[in-house]
């Protein structure tokens, strides 16, 4: 099976190929090993479509891992505001400067494992990518699409590494791997798969089976509890009162509205309040409440409100400030981000 699915899945991608930033196309040399690790550490849990524009502004400003080495935190923070999950931005900063002091990019899964922010996944996938090491790249989408190929509801890690490297040849194992993410992501879909274009479905075990959205088997949805806080909104002459967040902790070295702690607690009404935002963290939901307040803690500097968009504000603080400003629109959705 393994040989006749690499072969299968090769022209399929041959013949659908899509042209990314980051992507050289099948049969082309391997990009850029800086283009690849930069993209797969913006794509960790966000969509291609969110990337691209992102990933050519950083590349334009930053062509190369020494430049990015050499940039200011804040203005590398402020460039990847709206991404989310901001301790990859840190890592970011962390691993090129890591890479310039080792003077070469890492070309092994097990020498880039090593690297501030890069686990067994992306390793795998910058090695296979970049220099063509016949590695086990596996993430939630060729998960996925393993467990439907042997019918597998409850698939141990262990087990799906070694099954891809199984299939995985030795020829170009990029154009490879990143088959199977497409294929994951855009055909093999948790939800409605599009079996019949799949040209592994004369292969897959799910899809004999008659039901293939029942592999693997669906996990229990974890209840997030809610926390409560406070952003102040201080405003003077056309200007509100920003600061730094502590570099460590969620959404660290970001731009912000002041505030108080998140706790559990409930805060109490305020006829000072301006609205409350709901945002929902991986692991708990805020809700973020806006009041008009006179307070400036030290450290902080005055952001003129019509260039607001230039001091890097995470969608947390952007749809506070929209609120501030009196966008009704910013209040009606949750949004959800690391």
């Amino acid at each position: 099976m393994t040989a006749n699915a690499a072969a299968l899945l090769r022209q399929h991608y041959v013949d659908n190929f899509r042209r990314l930033p980051w992507r050289a196309a099948p049969d082309e040399p391997p990009p850029e090993p800086y283009r690849v690790w930069l993209s797969e550490i913006m794509l960790q849990q966000t969509t291609v479509a969110a990337v691209t524009g992102r990933f050519e502004r950083f590349v334009e400003r930053w062509p190369t891992v020494e430049a990015l080495a050499a940039a200011r935190d804040e203005d590398i923070l402020g460039e990847w505001a709206g991404l989310g999950y901001y301790a990859r931005a840190r890592n970011l900063i962390a691993c090129a400067r890591e890479i310039v002091r080792r003077r070469a990019f890492p070309s092994t899964s097990a020498e880039l494992i090593t690297l501030p922010g890069l686990g067994a996944y992306t390793s795998a996938a910058i090695a296979a990518i970049a220099f063509g090491e016949r590695a086990a790249v596996v993430d939630t989408n060729v998960t996925r699409v393993i467990a439907r190929l042997h019918a597998l509801e409850n698939p141990a890690a262990r087990e799906v590494r070694e099954l891809m490297l199984a299939m995985t040849p030795a020829e170009r194992p990029g154009d490879f791997v990143q088959a199977m993410m497409d294929l994951g992501a855009t055909i093999c879909r948790p939800k409605a798969p599009a079996c019949p274009k799949c040209p592994l479905g004369c292969l897959c075990a799910a899809f004999a089976s008659g039901a293939p959205e029942a592999f693997p088997a669906p996990k229990a949805k974890r209840l997030r509890p809610l926390r409560h806080g406070t952003a102040w909104w201080t405003e003077r002459d056309g200007a509100v009162w920003l600061v730094r967040r502590p570099s460590k902790g969620l959404l660290g070295g970001m731009a912000a509205l002041p505030g108080s702690d998140w706790s559990p607690e409930p805060r109490r009404a305020s006829s000072a309040s301006l609205g409350t935002v709901r945002h929902v963290f991986t692991h708990f939901a805020l809700d973020l409440t806006i009041e008009q307040s006179d307070q400036r803690p030290e450290g902080g500097w005055w952001q003129e409100i019509d260039r607001l968009d230039e001091a890097g504000l995470p969608s947390l603080y952007r749809r506070a400030a929209q609120v501030a400003l009196g966008d009704a629109a910013a209040l009606d959705e949750p949004r959800t981000a690391p």
